[in-house]
């Protein structure tokens, strides 16, 4: 029987050793290192993250609001519910999932005060209860880069905006957060001055498309994305839309976003998703959708005030939006 004899390999072809062992250490690394414990992050969440069906339904009539729903495919629950940033609960995007069980949503209640004619104090079930909820499909684009689609369950901010009666000096609204070191772990991070703070332009507040938010999939929201109620602002930048509210407050002067404090450079009051205003650390030109090839997702270009510029951009008519962003 006769052997096959093979030519012998070039050495110009052999990979040298120590080439070898550096790969190999590479390897090491990544299973065990930053990019290892980033993947393993990544592939943990969805075994923490919550299925449908385990909240209470909160179903809501489709919204004649125009732009209130955008035909596009929905984020999966479980990218919604395990990749979120909620700093008070941790800086890695799987930390609200694994953490936010410590949160209480019941009982729970929301001040409003300021200049208005009517304040006082609204249990979250009187809140359920002031109008007819409404799902809403929006896109949701974070400053990091990402964005996702979601449907969300409430109705708009300005029903509450309404029956408080702004008075004349009422020219923002300041949305706060529970600061809760028992219920919210990321608290005792100097990351931010807590409790978090945003704001918006009443005029902004007022707009059908912000939303008083409630639910999202048809349930009670989870704790991690901002439960019991929470507002969503659908063309600007995640971070101005306040998780987890206990107190809202009209004012005259603009309050100081926790971000804007942070890093004014960076945050600005407005935050309008805009891809002709870079981050000073990256292009907010294209977006990655969460659940479109998970990590290794193919980008898409951004669109100004994140496709609501029909329904939105006359509230900024002859601003410098480069200036205010």
């Amino acid at each position: 029987m006769s052997r096959l004899i093979l030519p012998p390999v070039p050495a110009s072809e052999i990979t040298p050793r120590s080439v070898y062992e550096q790969r190999r250490q590479w390897l090491r690394l990544m299973a065990s290192g930053a990019a290892g414990a980033a993947l393993a992050s990544w592939a943990g969440r969805e075994a923490l993250a919550q299925t449908p069906g385990k909240l209470a339904k909160l179903p809501g009539a489709k919204s004649a609001v125009e732009g209130a729903v955008v035909m596009e495919k929905t984020t999966a629950y479980v990218d919604a519910t395990s990749y979120n940033n909620f700093y008070e609960f941790g800086t890695d995007k799987s930390d609200p999932v694994q953490r936010a069980h410590t949160l209480r949503p019941r009982p729970w209640s929301v001040r409003v005060e300021g200049e208005i004619a009517k304040p006082g104090v609204y249990d979250i079930d009187a809140l359920l209860k002031l109008s007819p909820m409404e799902e809403r499909i929006y896109r949701l684009r974070c400053v990091e880069g990402w964005s996702m689609v979601i449907p969300w369950v409430g109705y708009s901010l300005a029903e509450l905006i309404r029956k408080v009666e702004p008075n004349s000096k009422a020219k923002f609204v300041e949305f706060i957060t529970l600061e809760d070191k028992s219920q919210m772990p990321g608290l005792r991070s100097a990351v931010l001055d807590w409790p978090y703070v945003e704001g918006l332009r009443i005029d902004e507040a007022m707009h059908p498309l912000t939303l008083l938010t409630f639910g999202m999939y048809g349930e009670l929201l989870p704790n991690q994305n901002g439960a019991p109620v929470r507002i969503v602002v659908p063309w600007k930048y995640g971070f101005k839309s306040a998780k987890s509210i206990v107190k809202i407050r009209f004012v005259e002067k603009q309050p100081t976003s926790s971000w804007t404090q942070a890093a004014p450079q960076e945050y600005g009051f407005y935050s309008n998703v805009n891809p002709l205003v870079e981050h000073p650390r990256w292009s907010q030109s294209r977006e990655r959708r969460i659940g479109e090839d998970d990590l290794f997702a193919k980008k898409r270009k951004t669109l100004m005030f994140n496709g609501y510029e029909a329904q939105v951009g006359q509230l900024y008519a002859g601003m410098d939006l480069r200036k205010n962003f």
